[in-house]
């Protein structure tokens, strides 16, 4: 199994600080004669109790367009009192980590929800590196990050972390608006996108959904999901998108429903030029995945399929 889909516990949870933990707490009450003074001093207070694996929500912090896109799923919580409490590492990959994390109103448990946090990393610490094969038809709109993105400056090396989020947040945003079977985005903030987390919890344990390459299905469920997963990629290409690295690897079974993840390289079939070449070999791979398990599939039938969505 590659090294990349493997789940990994971590017993060390990265610090992500609202505010300095060492600021002191004050020493004693002050006279309520200065609002501004007193809104600081408070949340200064409020900053140093929190722990090293909590912050407080930054759903007020990001912009509208940062945003998932409405009507917006009733578990969402989007209150400024909420903290942000990293559980654990759930996933490391090619080219971002994703970890556990609950936004959570303290003392309110109707106003709690887990969350994947996915973190890209820049150039410098991926082990994906075919970026121009997907990036073909982007564009970079300001001239300073195109000088940086193509000198491969520390600079240019955020911009392209934060295009290729900018890029899956697009994507899910898009997609979970038409209806296909992806995670819904919560929001952007830089290089890290907070989205749905796709498994179980019972409040005290939590688990995420398989990846579809370790589940062993009977013949039912395993026609029920080949139904899913066509009618996922056919809305993709009906928006005129490939997954472009699709694999039983990024696609959750989530009991009886399939879930498609990891789209930052999703290409557009007319831009792109690659863009067939990439469907084609998406088709190829989920087709041999589930014929190797008893399905009758064919991969020319899919491919044809979806390029009539397409077009």
């Amino acid at each position: 199994m590659p090294e990349h889909d493997l789940l990994y516990p971590d017993p060390y949870l990265p610090p992500t600080f609202a505010g300095d933990p060492r600021t002191p707490p004050p020493r004693r009450l002050r006279r309520r004669d200065d609002a501004a003074d007193d809104a600081g001093l408070v949340a200064g207070v409020l900053d140093a109790a929190l722990g090293d694996d909590q912050r407080w929500s930054t759903w007020s912090a990001v912009e509208k367009g940062q945003r998932g896109p409405e009507p917006r799923p009733d578990w969402v919580v989007t209150a400024d009192a909420a903290l942000d409490t990293e559980l654990g590492l759930l996933k490391t990959g090619k080219e971002a980590d994703v970890f556990l994390l609950e936004r959570a109103v303290p003392g309110d448990p109707a106003r709690r929800s887990l969350l994947a946090a996915k973190r890209y990393r820049d150039l410098d610490h991926r082990s994906f590196r075919r970026d121009t094969v997907y990036t073909e038809d982007r564009r970079v709109r300001r001239t300073r990050d195109r000088r940086a993105l193509d000198r491969k400056s520390r600079y240019g090396r955020q911009v392209a972390a934060g295009q290729w989020a900018a890029a899956e947040f697009a994507a899910l945003g898009e997609l979970w608006s038409a209806g296909a079977p992806v995670p819904y985005p919560v929001q952007i903030d830089g290089n890290e996108i907070l989205m749905e987390f796709v498994g179980t919890s019972d409040g005290v344990a939590h688990e995420a959904a398989p990846r579809l390459a370790r589940t062993r299905p009977d013949p039912d469920l395993l026609a029920s999901w080949w139904d899913q997963l066509r009618d996922g990629m056919a809305v993709l290409a009906r928006l005129g998108y490939a997954h472009g690295d699709l694999s039983p690897y990024n696609v959750l079974a989530d009991g009886d429903r399939l879930v498609i993840i990891d789209l930052p390289q999703v290409v557009d079939l007319v831009a792109n030029p690659f863009g067939t070449e990439l469907l084609l070999r998406d088709c190829r791979t989920m087709s041999a995945w589930f014929a190797a398990r008893g399905l009758e599939t064919d991969a020319d039938e899919l491919f044809a399929l979806l390029l009539a969505e397409a077009w």
